[in-house]
């Protein structure tokens, strides 16, 4: 029998782990890891992957029973530190959740995305619906975002809430289904580790925001499948490390949302579109920071 070769891929078990990207997390992380307990019946690790928090949340995290802190030494952003978390698990683990801190998990719900994904042997990322604290349902499951729909979105989505373009990409028309998706919200999903492998994981130039459009835009190109599960059920309690610093997290999204559209429109003939598209992210960065409108 000959020895695999490092162009083989990577074999793993059927082993279950949730890496958890935090950054000052604080009693947020203590509701995620209490409702995680009852969100399945296996035994799960967890691995706490922290971009340099202070506040003393991951490691009191770390001190309960499979829960292991993984210092980052720096802020890396998410997708980065998400990788990082992955990379540090064993090959018993062929199924990654990868998850911000401020969520609560229904019971059950992460036994049942592991059941969502026994359906789909193409399935490479799952994601649960998930509620906002009023109890509505956040369009966690969209198409991917073309230039006619992003800039749509990005013209009229804060003053026309119910624009084709927005509600398109948003894709909230209808009850909740499983389906495939263009991409999933980078908040929760379940991972075969095997697809995220395949593609090297997230790409680390995206700070934060898009880097879970361009992983799942990248799977699917790979021939993996994007699928949602609203049988699976988690609440987000709101953007509780983005709040520290607002304005700067707003620059952020529109630098990673032009590089999501700069490096799937390249060359000469897109430069004068892409010129137009980084003034208008400017100039709308500038009337949403504006004093008066700015909360930081």
């Amino acid at each position: 029998m000959t020895e695999p070769t490092s162009s083989e891929p990577e074999t793993y078990g059927d082993g279950v782990a949730v890496v958890v990207v935090t950054y000052f997390p604080g009693e947020t992380l203590d509701r995620f890891l209490d409702t995680l307990e009852k969100a399945t019946t296996r035994e799960v690790q967890v691995v706490l992957a922290d971009n340099e928090s202070t506040d003393g949340a991951p490691e009191r995290g770390a001190e309960r029973e499979h829960v292991r802190l993984l210092r980052m030494g720096e802020n890396l952003g998410y997708g980065a530190a998400a990788n990082r978390g992955v990379a540090s698990l064993g090959d018993d683990i062929g199924w990654v959740v990868v998850a911000n801190a401020d969520l609560e998990w229904e019971p059950g719900s992460l036994d049942t995305l592991l059941e969502v994904a026994g359906r789909w042997p193409r399935g490479a990322a799952f994601g649960p619906l998930i509620r906002e604290l009023d109890g509505s349902v956040y369009p966690s499951a969209r198409l991917l975002p073309s230039l006619g729909r992003g800039i749509g979105h990005a013209v009229f989505g804060k003053i026309w809430s119910a624009n084709p373009w927005t509600r398109a990409y948003r894709q909230e028309n209808g009850e909740p289904s499983e389906r495939t998706a263009g991409w999933l919200s980078g908040s929760c999903q379940l991972l075969r580790r095997e697809a995220f492998d395949s593609v090297d994981g997230f790409d680390p130039r995206y700070f934060m925001y898009f880097e879970d459009v361009d992983l799942g835009d990248r799977l699917g190109r790979a021939g993996w499948q994007n699928v949602y599960a609203p049988s699976a059920t988690v609440m987000h309690l709101g953007g509780h490390a983005t709040s520290r610093a607002p304005s700067r997290m707003l620059a952020v999204h529109h630098e990673s949302a032009y590089r999501y559209l700069a490096d799937r429109h390249k060359g000469p003939a897109w430069k004068p579109v892409l010129a137009a598209i980084r003034a208008g992210l400017a100039l709308r960065l500038k009337l949403e920071t504006r004093p008066g409108r700015a909360t930081n």
